[in-house]
């Protein structure tokens, strides 16, 4: 089962205020396959939902709804077969079905508890959200341009949300669509599925981590490169010099150095100004280091 089929499920098993029921089955059939005078329907591939829609619409308008599995792609069709509960639906929410434009009836959306119930309900319509292992991504595929503009409106007008999703069309449908993490995770907790928000918080912590592990490890892994490169500049050097005039031509303590950073080639500038006496800083070692290289360079 799918992340999104996860989600829209556990949403399924929350509770009610009457209010809340009615705004909820509002945002499940305004988004769904039709409402209008002709049908009242949505589709899904989560029989919980189905139930839901169908008691949901029982309770607010007292209409009949059928579900029946489509033949193909294992999803179900919840409609109103009979013109009178077709009539029951769209009355309780406040339409005539004859609107050239649907657009959101902020009348079925009473109490602030009511804007959780009826995003819920337009997620489980139209809703989908990605699986935090692949991309933090949540959207509403949404037939009608004016309602996808109203239900960005609608979501861009909650303050605890603070999110500006975006609309684009994709195959003839509108798509309202909220990107990044913490967005998609405040999302979901808002219309109450928090164990997929936590997952989601989870999985951003864990990427984040890993990725900064992987900074430093590439950090290290090049500053470790550089010293190899460097070392093996400056052991090259030191043969020269020591096939040459000896290491005994050099200053005291170059000649110190030279011995030490030819027999020790893995240690770093610091480790091996520690081993002097006295020991000398980082910046130091390189100074006489560069020294040694160019008194190399200028032998015959």
């Amino acid at each position: 089962m799918s992340f999104a089929s996860d989600t829209k499920n556990g949403l399924c098993g929350i509770k009610l205020k009457q209010c809340c029921a009615k705004a909820e089955c509002y945002g499940i059939f305004l988004f769904g396959r039709s409402f209008s005078q002709k049908a009242v329907s949505f589709i899904t591939e989560s029989r919980p939902a189905a139930d839901r829609a169908a008691r949901l619409a029982a309770e607010a308008a007292g209409a009949v709804m059928d579900i029946r599995p489509r033949s193909t792609g294992g999803q179900f069709v919840v409609s109103a077969l009979k013109e009178r509960d077709v009539s029951a639906i769209l009355s309780a929410m406040g339409h005539t079905g004859n609107e050239v434009h649907l657009r959101i009836n902020y009348g079925n959306i009473e109490n602030d508890c009511c804007r959780n119930a009826f995003l819920r309900g337009v997620f489980l319509s139209c809703g989908t959200v990605t699986a935090p292992s692949k991309d933090y991504h949540l959207e509403y595929v949404v037939p009608h341009m004016n309602l996808a503009k109203d239900l960005a409106a609608f979501i861009s007008g909650i303050y605890e949300l603070a999110l500006e999703p975006k609309v684009t069309k994709r195959k003839g449908a509108y798509v309202v669509y909220v990107k990044g993490g913490s967005r998609v995770a405040d999302m979901l907790a808002f219309v109450g599925a928090g164990k997929s928000a936590m997952e989601i918080i989870q999985a951003k912590m864990f990427k984040e981590l890993r990725n900064d592990v992987n900074r430093k490890t590439n950090f290290e892994t090049a500053n470790l490169d550089k010293t190899v490169s460097a070392s093996a500049r400056q052991r090259k050097a030191i043969k020269k010099i020591m096939d040459s005039d000896g290491l005994d031509s050099l200053p005291e303590q170059l000649c110190r150095l030279a011995s030490l950073r030819y027999d020790n080639p893995e240690l770093s500038l610091r480790e091996l100004g520690e081993m002097l006496d006295p020991p000398l800083s980082r910046s130091g070692v390189n100074h006489r280091l560069e020294k040694i290289v160019l008194i190399s360079e200028k032998l015959q």
